[in-house]
């Protein structure tokens, strides 16, 4: 293991893959072609209109659960997978305001058996029911030459929200507070970088049935645990306060924050979960990395007026906290543990 882990060393590499990423640019020059009128751009999703005259706009999104596979396979344990895949598709079309209408999914397998696909099959629809939304369909396919893991799973969702309903983070300003739902550990991000800190196939420190001493379970199912499904507290929140940003706090962690907005914010309400001191301390990981790469604790975020924060936070219930607010220093600040964190 090297020294100081870092998500680069990982392999993962947030410059290289960014400079990737701006090649999708040329997808704008398609949006032309769209026959019903004009394709909104949000931080984080791109919504088209369902019809000339309409006001009612549609978001896809899709995703994938990534290398948390490899831990599946280590856990022999198929069940829950499936929940991760609902998760990230479902937490990402609600952040531009959307309510989810169908779910479906694709399943990359070396060999199909009913035992493994019925595994799977339970967390799909675990997930589905989490997120109160059809799973409507999918693909299933035997490619072995292409796998170098038993399956892997990758989800796409749709939903509807309404022209003037869109979350685009636009009327964020000073004063506004950040509240956070909490998440349930590790979620389907930074698993590259927690793998090998954390278990020894891979160069980390345990072998995974060591004990979390907060939850009386082994450190393989708590980094197994599903990601939590935000779908039912924020729609349920849309409907009593005005809700101004949301952010799913997966890849790059906070530093996806400024994607939502210019403004500055300050954090200073952190409790995360055991699972992440644990990553920190085997793969010696300097503090600022854990704060690009995991939640922290904090699995969605939301941005609201500050005289409409009691009521978010009487509305989304024990499990969110203000975590935040926005500021007007031009960074984002990390306190935490007693100290004071610029991500940029």
């Amino acid at each position: 293991m090297a020294e100081r882990l870092t998500y680069a060393a990982s392999g993962v590499d947030r410059g290289t893959r960014e400079k990737a990423k701006a090649t999708l640019a040329f997808l704008k020059n398609t949006y032309s072609l769209s026959h019903y009128g004009e394709i909104i751009e949000t931080p984080f999703n791109v919504l088209y209109p369902l019809g000339l005259g309409t006001n009612i706009y549609q978001v896809k999104t899709s995703d994938g659960v990534g290398t948390k596979v490899l831990i599946a396979e280590l856990a022999e344990k198929h069940d829950t997978i499936g929940i991760d895949a609902v998760a990230m598709v479902a937490n990402d079309c609600i952040r531009c305001g959307a309510a989810p209408l169908a779910i479906t999914d694709t399943i990359d397998v070396k060999k199909s058996t009913p035992e493994l696909l019925g595994e799977l099959q339970k967390g799909l629809g675990e997930g589905a029911r989490e997120a109160d939304c059809p799973l409507v369909g999918g693909e299933t396919a035997d490619v072995p030459e292409l796998m170098a893991t038993a399956y892997q799973i990758n989800a796409d969702c749709v939903g509807n929200v309404g022209k003037d309903e869109i979350i685009d983070g636009s009327r964020i300003k000073h004063g506004d507070v950040i509240i956070g739902i909490r998440s349930s550990g590790l979620h389907s991000n930074g698993i590259s970088l927690a793998r090998k800190a954390l278990f020894r196939k891979w160069g980390g420190k345990y072998c995974g049935g060591e004990v979390v001493e907060s939850t009386g379970r082994t450190i393989l199912h708590e980094a197994l645990e599903p990601t939590r499904i935000y779908v039912k507290q924020f729609l349920k929140l849309r409907k009593k306060v005005d809700v101004l940003g949301a952010v799913h706090i997966t890849g790059d962690a906070y530093l996806k924050f400024r994607k939502l907005t210019a403004h500055g914010m300050r954090f200073n309400n952190f409790k995360p979960q055991e699972i992440f001191a644990l990553v920190q301390s085997a793969g010696k990981v300097e503090m600022p990395e854990m704060f690009k790469t995991f939640n922290m604790g904090w699995g969605f975020a939301l941005f609201v007026r500050e005289e409409e924060a009691e009521s978010a936070l009487q509305s989304l219930g024990d499990n969110a906290e203000a975590i935040g607010e926005v500021v007007r220093e031009n960074s984002v600040l990390i306190e935490h543990a007693g100290k004071k964190i610029r991500l940029m």
